[in-house]
């Protein structure tokens, strides 16, 4: 009864709409009262979810990006990929990839990389002779590596739940992230060999050397995040902190792309976003705890382990299908607190390495940006691109298979996440 309240009105209130935050909150409750258990544990729990020191990376590695992105490096990123690699066949839809991993790296978000790189990638490719709805799919696809490559809020979240270490798990996301972005570039191939495709120009060394030059202090910002994680200087927590105040100095001082006056707006708009994540992470901590309390979590984990039959193999294979539908309907942080408490149990008692099973759930998850009705990413580059919703789902198609059979060889090869992390010494 407890499961079909809580699931039941969940989904519901998602079809009618409600925003997934009061649609965990509401179903939430409500499952409390059919347990009669106090609803004094709704505060309580919100609370011990959302003060935990890790999340404090959340608002800062967004006002990061937000201000990397207000400050012009997205274009300064575009001109120095595009001066190295334009003249390429296929050579637009190359940059587009490699500009979002490094833009990856600097916000954190899949939609903000979509948003910032769209408005001057999706025209740049349609001028040499991309479809509008391929250019926007595209776009909106690489912007989801912005999940897998750190830094990355979803991580950070899985960290916090899963208490493990977030820069093994940032650590985790690089191979796996770059992997993503060549699949799609061999898709865009393999769309594109038999069309016709303007070649740009190649830019002589002085160009490439301007462009760098431009682009240095954007190039600069992943290198001192991940540099400091990993060389011991600072936790990914104060890397956070660190990335936000350098993008404010870029932005006033090195690009004076920005003033005081823009900061605060930028400090507003942060503010913002860090409460809706935070309100999706406080109520979906309820959610998950009311899964746990009442016992439906360990039914759920039983009859998962009963399905797989004992087999590893299974076992990942049912997980990424699991993930994948959730993508398609809830956001990845949601979806990390109301998967895992199944999930983490089966996958200790399977012998999956908890680093592993995050970056699975993590790429899962990142697809999940770019699939039907929900991808918040399709809508963004839908936005950009001003083309119908049904448009961008026909050309994201063979972008999707491609990231799902990088997805296949990340889960079954299981050194592409971990070998990273252990050679740092994460392990």
């Amino acid at each position: 009864m407890t499961a079909l309240v809580l699931f039941g009105l969940f989904f519901l209130l998602l079809f009618m709409n409600v925003p997934i935050a009061f649609s965990l909150g509401i179903s939430s409750v409500a499952a409390l009262f059919v347990e009669s258990l106090p609803v004094s544990a709704v505060t309580a729990n919100f609370y011990a979810s959302t003060s935990k020191f890790v999340l404090l990376a959340i608002p800062f590695f967004i006002l990061g990006g937000n201000i990397m992105e207000r400050s012009g490096i997205s274009g300064k990123l575009i001109a120095f990929f595009r001066a190295l690699v334009g003249h390429r066949r296929s050579g637009m839809a190359l940059v587009t990839v490699i500009v979002a991993c490094f833009f990856a790296a600097i916000s954190g978000s899949g939609p903000a990389t979509v948003a910032a790189l769209g408005l001057i990638l999706i025209p740049a490719m349609t001028d040499v002779g991309y479809d509008k709805s391929y250019s926007a799919a595209l776009v909106s696809t690489s912007g989801a590596i912005g999940i897998i490559i750190p830094p990355s809020i979803t991580f950070v979240i899985y960290g916090s739940i899963a208490s493990v270490s977030v820069s093994s798990l940032f650590a985790s996301g690089i191979v796996p992230g770059i992997l993503m972005g060549v699949f799609l570039i061999v898709a865009t191939q393999i769309v594109y060999h038999k069309r016709e495709l303007k070649l740009l120009p190649k830019a002589s060394a002085a160009q490439r050397w301007k462009a760098f030059k431009s682009a240095f202090w954007g190039l600069m910002m992943p290198v001192i995040i991940l540099g400091g994680i990993y060389g011991g200087i600072f936790t990914p927590t104060e890397a956070a902190a660190v990335a936000a105040v350098y993008g404010i100095f870029v932005g006033l001082f090195i690009y004076r792309s920005i003033t005081i006056k823009d900061v605060w707006e930028l400090l507003k708009d942060s503010v913002s976003q860090t409460a809706v994540v935070m309100l999706i992470v406080g109520t979906a901590s309820l959610f998950a705890y009311v899964l746990t309390i009442t016992g439906v979590a360990a039914k759920a984990s039983a009859a998962l382990i009963s399905v797989s039959g004992g087999s590893k193999f299974v076992f990942l294979l049912i997980l990424n299908l699991i993930l994948l539908i959730a993508g398609c309907f809830i956001d990845a942080n949601s979806a990390m607190y109301i998967l895992l408490p199944i999930l983490l149990p089966v996958a200790s008692r399977m012998g999956v390495d908890l680093i592993h099973l995050g970056c699975i759930m993590v790429f899962n998850l990142a697809i999940g940006l770019v699939t039907p009705p929900v991808g918040v990413n399709l809508y963004v580059g839908c936005g950009i691109a001003k083309i119908k919703l049904k448009e961008i789902c026909r050309a994201v198609m063979p972008l999707i298979i491609a990231s799902v059979l990088a997805l296949l060889l990340v889960t079954y090869v299981q050194p592409i996440s971990t070998l990273l992390p252990s050679l740092l010494g994460g392990k």
